[in-house]
């Protein structure tokens, strides 16, 4: 092993700074030199106060544009826009005013209201950008037709108005709550099927309803002549409905609201003027007797075959008119089955002659003057001749022997005639007293009841009644009334004399629950107490004596005046003479009276055509259940026996 020493490590000396900026100089074993990196490339950027001038600009511009248009709005043109706002944001609705109540004299609801809707659209939910079809109308009026009862069409036309901006339709005024559930009810459907099938629109989305109210007539056509109607504008179309109509419908209201999407919006509020509802309105009918009489006429005008008849019941004592029936009538509940004829008050609106009726008061003018007296004799020929005619009584017969109170019983035209030639000392002296009661009874003048369509009759003056007209006018031909005259008549000898002006309505009571009774009818004497109560006892022989005309309406218990009528009528289609008027009219008690019943019937076709036969027996009707009605006591008397012919 060799004593040498190993051989050392070199170990490398640290770098010394090179100091000479990074260049050295080559020397021995140095490698190739490496040159410095050139320095970084220094880019310069365009100014930018070019592009913000174009920037400011064009923010400037727009900015102007805004300026501008809101000058426009704000000051220029800021009321148009402001009332198209409100228009299109603010809609206002009719609140329908309760109409009042007509009841009779118990308190018993002859014409009420009930909740309703009116049916309304807002015809801009039925466009295609709502509904995105274009048959949206077409596909609602379908839909709407068969449940409002109107035709598609029109409803299809309300729906897609000219008018693109009308926001509000009425589709169907005063429907029973039942018609707006089905319509809710469908709507709800429809709307449930739009969320699950996008192809289905809800074309009912724009159908709503606003509060109102529908008149019913709970008796069906119990006194509708009487009552009238109440037509779709919610106004009266005839009768008390009419005559009243003010005092009935109150005053509407009004409601201004917010709304969107045709509901309203809550969170806005709402100005509100409050309706004012109408007044209540008690008649003077007593429903019971309206539904006798009613039956009774109906009865007998069907079995007679006749065009129509009518009866009044009235309380002799305070003018009140207790029934007022007409046959045929109709249903105010439902006027679409309605006969346009039958849709008023014949008793007031038909003017017809009266017949033998009206000798009450030729009677009552000869023994006011004091020209004959009950027992008078009168020689009744078969014929009489007057002027150019020949007039004869109902029938043929030989000489008759009366009384003047015969003359009333038997109904003669012939006897009345010549007892009222009596009342001057020529014919036409005559006339003209006779003119004269004939105005007091109320003939040729309008009863006070001021009822729509009403006729005040026809009575000519004297000095133009025709040669004819002086003979007839005493027995009730050439002189026209209608029935609740000839009713006023037998009242006012009922009430000794003196007429009492009829009346219909009671009172009226207000949403204050204040009842303020009706004015208090005019009275007029028109006869003398006695002369009354005479020509009563004169009447009961119509009735009671079997010489008398009047014998089927005697009433078991009560002593009974009456009076039998039998007219050539005239056919209002004609102007001619055609078929007659048979009337029967009269009171009870007849020694102390309390109601008077009137019964007519026009052109009856079937079975007999004279009054006592076919209008006796339905006064009789009547009076019975209104005696009883109203716990008149039976007679306590014999009736009266006054003669009725005499011996020659």
């Amino acid at each position: 092993m060799s004593d040498r020493e190993p051989p050392r490590r070199r170990v490398p000396r640290p770098a010394r700074p090179d100091r000479s900026g990074g260049r050295r100089p080559p020397g021995p074993g140095s490698g190739p030199v490496r040159r410095a990196a050139p320095p970084p490339r220094v880019i310069r950027l365009g100014s930018p106060r070019p592009r913000l001038r174009m920037v400011g600009l064009a923010l400037t511009l727009v900015m102007l544009v805004f300026v501008v248009r809101l000058l426009q709005v704000q000051a220029v043109d800021a009321s148009a826009y402001a009332a198209k706002a409100e228009q299109n944001r603010y809609v206002v609705h009719t609140l329908t005013a309760q109409r009042g109540e007509i009841t009779d004299r118990t308190g018993v609801a002859l014409a009420t209201s009930v909740d309703a809707y009116d049916i309304t659209a807002d015809p801009t939910l039925f466009t295609r950008e709502q509904l995105r079809v274009d048959d949206g109308p077409e596909q609602a009026a379908a839909l709407l037709a068969p449940i409002l009862g109107q035709d598609q069409e029109e409803i299809t036309r309300k729906l897609r108005p000219k008018d693109k901006d009308l926001r509000y339709v009425r589709l169907a005024g005063r429907q029973t709550p039942q018609v707006w559930k089905q319509i809710k009810d469908l709507r709800s459907a429809l709307a449930g099927r739009a969320q699950t099938d996008k192809g289905t629109a809800n074309v009912l989305a724009g159908v709503l309803a606003e509060p109102s109210s529908k008149r019913v007539y709970p008796n069906g056509d119990l006194a509708a002549g009487l009552l009238g109607f109440v037509n779709a504008e919610g106004k009266g179309g005839g009768g008390i409905e009419q005559q009243l109509d003010e005092q009935l419908a109150g005053e509407d209201g009004k409601i201004r609201y917010a709304q969107s999407g045709g509901h309203q919006v809550p969170t806005v509020g709402s100005t509100e003027t409050p309706a004012v509802p109408g007044v209540d309105v008690e008649l003077t009918i007593d429903r019971d007797i309206q539904w006798a009489a009613q039956n009774a006429i109906t009865e007998q005008v069907e079995e007679s075959r006749a065009d129509r008849g009518y009866v009044i019941v009235q309380d002799t004592r305070t003018g009140e008119i207790l029934a007022m029936a007409n046959s045929p009538g109709f249903d105010p509940n439902d006027l679409s089955t309605a006969d346009a004829t039958a849709m008023g008050n014949a008793a007031l609106q038909d003017a017809f002659e009266p017949g033998s009726t009206a000798k009450v008061m030729s009677m009552a003018a000869v023994l006011e003057e004091n020209v004959a007296t009950p027992g008078t004799h009168v020689v009744v020929p078969n014929r009489l001749h007057r002027g150019d005619r020949l007039f004869r009584d109902d029938i043929d017969h030989a000489t008759w022997y009366l009384t003047l109170n015969g003359v009333l019983a038997k109904s003669s035209n012939i006897g009345t005639i010549l007892a009222t030639g009596q009342l001057g000392k020529d014919q036409a002296r005559a006339n003209r007293v006779l003119h004269e009661y004939l105005r007091k009874f109320g003939i040729g003048s309008y009863t006070g009841l001021g009822f729509p369509g009403e006729t005040k009759g026809i009575l000519a003056a004297p000095n133009t009644w025709s040669t004819s007209q002086q003979y007839t006018i005493p027995f009730g031909q050439g002189v026209s009334i209608n029935a609740m005259q000839a009713a006023s008549v037998y009242s006012t000898i009922a009430n000794g004399g003196v007429r009492v002006e009829p009346s219909l309505v009671r009172g009226q009571q207000g949403p204050d629950g204040q009842f303020t009774p009706a004015r208090e009818p005019e009275k007029t004497r028109v006869v003398s107490e006695k002369t009354a109560k005479t020509l009563a006892r004169m009447l009961e022989s119509v009735v009671d004596d079997e010489e008398g005309t009047g014998t089927k309406a005697r009433i078991p218990g009560y002593r009974v005046a009456g009076k039998t009528g039998t007219a050539n009528r005239v056919d209002p289609a004609t102007g001619k003479y055609r078929g007659y008027t048979s009337s029967f009219a009269g009171f009870a008690p007849a020694d102390k009276p309390r109601v008077t019943v009137y019964c007519a019937i026009q052109n009856a076709t079937e079975g007999s055509y004279f009054g006592g036969q076919i209008c006796g027996p339905v006064y009789k009707k009547v009076m019975e259940f209104a005696l009883k009605t109203l716990q008149v006591p039976p007679t306590g008397t014999p009736p009266a026996k006054l003669p009725v012919t005499f011996k020659p």
